[in-house]
């Protein structure tokens, strides 16, 4: 019976340990090829900076936009932007402008 117990437990002490190093190579296995491992870090920087030029495109085109609601507002507009817009969307001119229509 004294012999049954030492290696019970040497086997226990095996299993343990496989077990704990089985867990530490899949851990190391997400570490390094996972979904936010070290090969996937280029790509997630790669895409942080198209997401930024985005963001500063779509912030510029923002403050064009703002700058035109400006100068539209109803209370003081901008004789300029009046005009243009009277322009385009009416079709309408001056009494001394001449309009030249070009064929395509």
């Amino acid at each position: 019976m004294r012999m049954r117990a030492p290696t019970t437990a040497i086997q226990r002490a095996k299993v343990t340990q496989h077990a704990a190093l089985a867990a530490l190579l899949v851990m190391g296995g997400l570490a390094i090829a996972g979904p936010s491992g070290l090969l996937a870090w280029s790509e997630n920087l790669r895409l942080l900076d198209q997401r930024e030029a985005q963001l500063a495109t779509l912030e510029a085109e923002r403050e064009a936009l703002e700058n035109r609601v400006a100068l539209l507002d109803p209370n003081h507009a901008d004789p300029d932007m009046v005009g243009e817009l009277l322009r385009s969307q009416l079709n309408v001119v001056h009494p001394d402008e001449v309009v030249i229509k070009l064929e395509d």
